[in-house]
């Protein structure tokens, strides 16, 4: 390590504020970025703690009915708090690593960074979400933009993240035993216009809508619609966890699954 000023705001407005200065970095639950200072691979002069700020936690019903969660409301909350609302979510952050990083990490700590093997960028770009930060709101589908990288501007914060709610919805996941990123996850949600199917960890793009998968969805939400399809391997991961032919194939047996369990 080395060292470095650390801000705790309070406020939206302050830490926007705070994050103005020159080399200063948002710290969410600091589950990827801490371990980064530590490997100097990352090198701010400014740490901006986003956890004090109350008006970016916990989980609520939007107006619309949306589920809307804060920036910096942590992996544990949104698996006890959503589990009423939504199952699948829930679901989904409680599988994530395990108690020490479930009670640290944060949703829009984990969308910030879009690690390409993280859970939440699956259920974000599946349900159709929207990213609200400090200046605007950023629809699921522009939000993520290739391996780490996003539509945030330097400075930007996520302070909010709405998810409108399907009729159905399930996410499975084949995980990495020490690390438990995604191997393969897959999200699948059932609306009223279609059907949405987010794949993670699987390409080295980062996360994606299988469109072959919603279109047959979307015509019958069956199994039995998934059977007859195949994902190109092209562009898929392949490293010492498996190849990219075994990436292709798991993601559309994980599709299967989770129609089964919706």
């Amino acid at each position: 390590m080395y060292a470095f000023d650390f801000e705790k705001p309070t406020t939206i407005a302050d830490a926007v504020k705070a994050l103005g200065r020159e080399d200063a970095q948002a710290l969410g639950g600091g589950q990827t970025l801490i371990p980064s200072l530590k490997q100097r691979l990352a090198a701010p002069s400014v740490l901006v703690s986003l956890s004090g700020i109350k008006e970016m936690q916990g989980v609520c019903t939007g107006d619309d009915g949306s589920l809307c969660i804060g920036g910096a409301t942590t992996h544990a909350t949104v698996a006890k708090e959503a589990a009423a609302k939504y199952p699948a979510l829930a679901a989904l952050a409680s599988g994530i690593g395990d108690p020490a990083v479930r009670n640290k990490g944060t949703i829009g700590g984990s969308l910030a960074n879009n690690d390409p093997s993280a859970c939440y960028p699956a259920a974000v770009l599946a349900s159709g979400a929207t990213i609200v930060t400090n200046a605007r709101k950023i629809a699921a589908d522009d939000f993520f933009e290739g391996l780490f990288a996003t539509a945030l501007e330097p400075g930007e914060i996520i302070t909010e993240v709405r998810f409108p709610m399907p009729e159905k919805a399930n996410y499975q996941k084949f995980d990495q035993p020490a690390s438990r990123f995604a191997l393969t996850g897959v999200f699948v949600a059932k609306y009223a216009g279609g059907v949405r199917v987010a794949v993670t960890g699987a390409s080295e793009e980062g996360v994606f809508r299988w469109s072959e998968a919603e279109a047959a969805l979307s015509g019958s939400f069956s199994t039995d619609a998934v059977k007859g399809l195949s994902l190109s391997a092209d562009g898929m991961i392949g490293d010492l966890h498996g190849t990219p032919a075994y990436r292709a194939h798991l993601a559309k047996v994980l599709t299967a699954r989770a129609v089964a369990a919706s």
